[in-house]
């Protein structure tokens, strides 16, 4: 099965919207990132198994399936290891491991890190991102929790979810979780 999530990445300060394709499909074992992409995204493999597993779900390393990931452009160079949210999200959509989805995933943009145990970790750029997401009308960003106060800053339509775990990722996509849009005070943040 194919799932298509949306990420961005940044070169430089500009920020470039990427489509992460992710297929899944019977066959011998094989997990690939293709798309241009650097060490850290194709060192995801890792991060992206080990938290699936972790969370007691089928990890695309244990599997006897093709996963195959397209980060598209091809032609754009990705670096860095936010795509490890779109990834997961991705992998678990397309090996219809995350079934009842209540949100629209075509409205949503996903960045961040994850640690092996499933963990959000922050990710740079996070200012540039979601402004690109709001120039592209996503109604919703989901990023680390650590990114929340730079995604505020800048917000203005669109609803910034930041969560701590994969875990919650999954609990909110499926209404598992009434997450509320923290509302920034900005006179404390310079106390």
């Amino acid at each position: 099965m194919l799932s298509k999530i949306y990420s961005a990445s940044t070169l430089g300060v500009e920020a470039n919207l990427i489509e992460v394709e992710v297929d899944v499909s019977k066959g011998l074992h094989s997990f690939d990132i293709v798309g241009l992409a650097d060490n850290a995204i194709k060192e995801s493999r890792q991060r992206v198994g080990s938290a699936i597993k972790n969370m007691g779900l089928n990890s695309p390393l244990k599997t006897n399936n093709k996963v195959i990931v397209n980060l598209v452009p091809a032609n754009i160079k990705k670096t860095g290891s936010a795509f490890d949210l779109p990834i997961s999200i991705g992998y678990l959509t397309a090996s219809k491991q995350m079934s009842g989805l209540v949100k629209n995933l075509k409205e949503i943009l996903f960045v961040g890190e994850i640690a092996l145990n499933g963990e959000l970790k922050s990710v740079t750029g996070a200012i540039n991102i979601t402004e690109k997401a709001e120039q592209l009308n996503f109604k919703e960003i989901i990023l680390p929790k650590d990114n929340e106060v730079e995604a505020l800053l800048i917000k203005k339509n669109i609803k910034v979810v930041a969560l701590s775990s994969l875990k919650e990722v999954i609990d909110y996509l499926t209404g598992f979780s009434n997450y509320k849009e923290r509302k920034l005070n900005l006179d404390s943040l310079f106390d």
